[in-house]
């Protein structure tokens, strides 16, 4: 009980800054001042917003080994080891989720501890005064942005969420510990992006802050965060929803600083060299290349033994595990396959790995201390949700146009010629298919997939597409597991337990 207190109650120390031109990347021991004492400047409450920039870097939270809480939920990415860790890594691509899993519960911890530094911020910035008003109102957006972040990702993996708004005494933790329904923490999310798009931040960042919140990124959010409500909620809304879905992503896609999307190589946006500079890239998480600390590990964890794309690093293992379902949705002569996969022949290891995240400059050198930065989201991304929206509004020629502009750019055939190809018909024989397609393809090992999965099929359509597919692509995972209960995550036993009747567990579970 006294963990989940302070974890909710915010109570950990506002982290300390230091040399690095990404000053929000760098984190010192706490220090002893108490909160109420702690904001006095405004340099105070930047150190306080970097710190929330720290937590969200936790592979627990959604820094970029937090794949094994999406994409390996999903059909792109798995393991075949069901031993190590007691197994529970495997539970997630197996569908054999246990309450008590104890993965589970540090990313459960820990995005409440990212909700919890927000919390601190917001309501403590009133004693502050500012020189700007600008400057207040960009930090509190910033906070907010990523709140509202943290709740879409946990009301899309366990529904019913405690949803916490405010730094709470002892009494009030006690009195906030049930779980708020999922329209209520939608309504929350909304209305925290709504502020961050009216808010004084720039459209982009720039220079030393890459990294941190901008408006476009507030409206790409705010898009995806309408569209799945149209799609998954069961209200009369849906087409307000969606119509707020074209508005808020049409609000980005103007704000972009290119043409078309194959102005920009595929290759370009996950370049360590162009990371800072890349136009297509709107949030990332950002990681210091050559740092033992804060170095990015994705590149080298990836790399399967034998292998040499990804680092310098010499690999062991298996590397990121890619499943043979994906492999097999890849078209003939899509460019994105090559670079984003390659097959590994070791005699430990006769499997397709990621390739995607590379560093194999001198700079990273052996330890295999990367620059990638981990992208939350890019344009690619939010010209596929354009797509999406427009053929749920029904305006398919405008959501065709949008799918072939990524198409264009992976030297793939425009949907009207690809429709006239057997196999390709076959496999996606309607449009909303083709544009589930796309993205998979297009965003595979960013962990967008199992969200886009929830968004497309109802709980029942979900059962049965994952049951047609081939058990003979995913190794050792069981597609047969997969049943109604695996729509959300189960509530994590010891959050259960504080109160078994306003914390109640997940149906199945």
């Amino acid at each position: 009980m006294k963990k989940n207190i302070s974890i909710i109650l915010g109570f950990a120390a506002v982290l300390a800054t230091s040399a690095c031109n990404k000053d929000f990347l760098n984190q010192t021991e706490p220090n002893s001042q108490t909160v109420a004492n702690y904001f006095q400047t405004e340099n105070d409450v930047l150190l306080a917003v970097n710190g929330i920039y720290a937590a969200l870097r936790s592979d627990n939270a959604l820094g970029e080994s937090s794949g094994l809480f999406s994409e390996e939920r999903s059909d792109n990415t798995g393991r075949n080891d069901n031993q190590s860790n007691a197994g529970e890594p495997f539970q997630f691509g197996d569908f054999s989720l246990l309450p008590s899993n104890t993965y589970l519960k540090s990313h459960w911890v820990d995005m409440y501890q990212v909700i919890s530094r927000t919390n601190l911020v917001l309501s403590n910035i009133d004693k502050v005064t500012f020189s700007s008003d600008d400057t207040k109102k960009g930090y509190a957006a910033e906070a907010k942005f990523i709140r509202a972040l943290i709740y879409f990702h946990m009301v899309r993996k366990w529904g019913d969420v405690p949803l916490v708004t405010k730094q709470l005494s002892l009494d009030e933790v006690r009195a906030n510990t049930f779980r708020s329904k999922d329209t209520a923490v939608y309504s929350q999310i909304v209305a925290d992006l709504l502020d961050v798009v009216s808010s004084p931040l720039p459209n982009f960042q720039t220079g030393a802050n890459v990294g941190r919140v901008s408006k476009a990124a507030g409206n790409a959010l705010l898009g995806q965060v309408y569209l799945t409500m149209a799609l998954t909620l069961n209200n009369s809304k849906r087409d307000e929803n969606l119509a707020k879905a074209k508005q808020y992503l049409t609000a980005c896609y103007d704000m972009r600083k290119f043409g078309a999307l194959k102005e920009i190589p595929y290759t370009d946006v996950f370049s360590v060299d162009k990371k800072g500079s890349c136009p297509e890239l709107i949030l990332q998480i950002v990681y210091k290349q050559g740092d033992a600390t804060y170095a990015s590990k994705i590149a080298a964890n990836n790399q399967a033994n034998g292998e040499t794309i990804n680092s310098q690093k010499t690999a062991t293992g298996v590397g990121g595990n890619v499943t043979g379902d994906l492999i097999n949705e890849y078209e003939t002569n899509d460019l994105r396959k090559d670079f984003s996969v390659h097959y590994a022949n070791a005699s430990n290891v006769k499997d397709w790995y990621i390739t995607k995240f590379r560093d194999i400059s001198d700079a990273a050198g052996k330890n295999g201390y990367g620059g990638n930065d981990f992208i939350l989201i890019r344009y690619a991304d939010v010209i596929l949700m354009l797509a999406e929206v427009n053929m749920y509004l029904g305006d398919n020629a405008t959501a065709i146009q949008f799918l072939d502009q990524v198409r264009e750019r992976a030297g793939m055939p425009n949907y009207a010629m690809s429709m006239q190809d057997a196999a390709y018909s076959a496999k996606f024989p309607t449009l909303k298919l083709a544009i589930l397609h796309e993205r998979r393809v297009e965003l595979a090992f960013e962990n967008h997939r199992w969200f886009d999965l929830l968004r497309t099929f109802t709980t029942q359509e979900l059962v049965d597409y994952f049951h047609a597919k081939d058990q003979g692509s995913f190794g050792t995972a069981k597609l047969s597991n997969f049943g109604t209960k695996d729509r959300y995550y189960p509530i994590p036993f010891d959050e259960y337990k504080l109160d078994p009747v306003k914390m109640y567990q997940n149906t199945g579970y």
